[in-house]
């Protein structure tokens, strides 16, 4: 597809209530960096009923401008209207490159927009940038089951498409603003929409955990040597306000739900804090948890590599260090 500007879209996803997810919001970060170097603007995409809080949001974190595909045929998400929508709206207006978070949705969307715009996708993105020599997007995603990160260009085809895992990025910081917010009417063609949503079943054990927003993670690997090993980083989380983590180690040996793994194949976070408990640090792992503010590792391997990516470490044994740690934090905060 030709362009028509230099501009970078976020698509920014709508909630049930019409805030935007998190990663919609995180994504205007790099974005704007990027935009910058293209040359363009800074526009978020935003498709849905009832959305005037995501709209809010996008301009209050530094969208230029807002393209808003608002009606009662997108209450609830469904891949033939949204993708026809998005298809469409990039076809009037031609935008250089497009970011769209790595969500449940975004993970259905993005291949079928990039399949009808006869462009390429590199998915799962876990950092951003555009190539100075060529000034196409350097897409960078784990590959080779993780062993190794990739970056990846898409030279010939536009636009340039990419989804981005949640938690990468931290959301710009939120200012009054004054995007321009440009609404339009898409009109679905009559047998668009192939299929019907009857009804939902919810995983209410999974929504029970909440990595991507926790701002604290305690985290255990194969270190915690079975389900029961689980306790004292439970303990430590509870002390300091967190959420449990677990390495895919954890997960596949069944000590631990999948909602609670971290890494190339579970949630990447960017807490404040990270406490890597009896994990060894495996490229796959970090790949979920390098955006944190601060790692503390706990291992009793000194060789460890998850040492190498610490702010912190303790060579020790987990089971000795972590109930003396959530001892002296219950006391601090009494």
């Amino acid at each position: 597809m030709e362009t028509k500007s230099r501009d970078l879209w976020v698509y920014i996803e709508v909630q049930e209530d019409g805030s935007p997810k998190n990663v919609g919001i995180e994504l205007l970060n790099p974005g704007r960096r990027m935009a910058d170097k293209q040359g363009g603007a800074l526009t978020a995409v935003i498709i849905g009923c009832g959305v005037d809080k995501a709209v809010r949001e996008a301009s209050r974190h530094g969208a230029d401008r807002i393209i808003v595909a608002e009606s009662d045929d997108f209450k609830e998400y469904n891949t033939d209207a949204y993708a026809y929508a998005l298809t469409s709206l990039v076809e009037k207006y031609g935008p250089e490159s497009m970011l769209i978070g790595a969500t449940g949705n975004g993970r259905d969307l993005a291949p079928r927009v990039s399949c009808r715009l006869k462009t390429g996708l590199t998915a799962d993105c876990t950092a951003l940038d555009i190539d100075e020599e060529t000034g196409n997007v350097a897409w960078t995603r784990p590959a080779f089951g993780g062993n190794l990160m990739a970056t990846i260009l898409c030279p010939e085809r536009r636009p340039q498409i990419g989804t981005v895992r949640p938690g990468v990025f931290k959301k710009p910081t939120p200012a009054e603003g004054a995007a321009e917010i440009i609404r339009e009417d898409v009109r679905l063609p009559a047998g668009c929409i192939r299929t019907q949503v009857l009804g939902f079943l919810r995983d209410v054990s999974a929504g029970k955990v909440d990595l991507e927003n926790a701002e604290i993670i305690v985290s255990g690997g194969r270190g915690v040597g079975g389900p029961a090993g689980f306790a004292p980083v439970r303990e430590l989380a509870e002390a300091l306000g967190g959420e449990v983590g677990a390495s895919r180690a954890a997960v596949d040996s069944g000590w631990i739900s999948h909602a609670h793994q971290v890494g190339q194949t579970g949630k990447t976070v960017g807490p404040k804090l990270y406490f890597a408990c009896g994990i060894s640090g495996a490229i796959q792992h970090l790949a979920g948890m390098t955006g944190s503010d601060v790692v503390v590792a706990v291992n009793k391997d000194p060789s460890a590599p998850i040492f190498g990516v610490a702010d912190y470490g303790v060579v020790g044994d987990l089971f000795e260090v972590l109930p003396v740690l959530t001892e002296e934090i219950r006391k601090i905060r009494g």
